[in-house]
C-alpha cells in the first residue's frame, strides 16, 4: 500500500469526465494489494468497485464478518487513509461508525480485525 500511496501523491491524470487509463491501473494494484493483504487475515473482497476516480468494496473475514471499505477521489492528491465500517451484507452502504487507516503496508492489520 506504500507504493499505492506515494503513486497518488504524485498525481494521477484527471481525464475529466471518465477515468484515466493512469486511474484504472492505480484501481487495478490497489485491488491487487488489498486481496494480498486480506489473505493475511484470512480475509477476502467479496465486492470491487470502481467509481469515478474512487475505489469501494466490500471484504468478508473467516468468521464471515462483512466490512465496508472505501478510497475517496484521489485526483486531489492526497489521500492518506481508508475508510472502512462494518457492514450487513454487501449492498449495506450505512452500515457502522466510519473508521480511518492509513495506507501503509499493515493498513489491513491496523483495522483490528477480530
Amino acid at each position: 500500500m506504500e507504493n499505492i500511496r506515494k503513486r497518488i501523491e504524485r498525481g494521477i491524470e484527471d481525464m475529466g469526465g471518465y477515468n484515466s487509463e493512469d486511474f484504472k491501473k492505480l484501481a487495478g494494484e490497489f485491488k491487487k494489494e488489498m486481496t494480498k493483504q486480506l489473505k493475511t487475515i484470512d480475509a477476502k473482497i467479496t465486492a470491487y468497485s470502481v467509481g469515478h476516480y474512487y475505489v469501494s468494496g466490500f471484504f468478508r473475514t473467516s468468521n464471515d464478518k462483512c466490512y465496508y471499505f472505501s478510497l475517496s477521489d484521489i485526483r486531489n492528491g492526497f489521500v492518506e487513509n481508508l475508510l472502512y465500517r462494518t457492514a450487513e451484507h454487501e449492498k449495506d452502504y450505512s452500515g457502522g461508525s466510519n473508521q480511518y487507516v492509513t495506507l501503509n503496508n499493515e493498513t489491513v492489520e491496523s483495522m483490528w480485525l477480530k
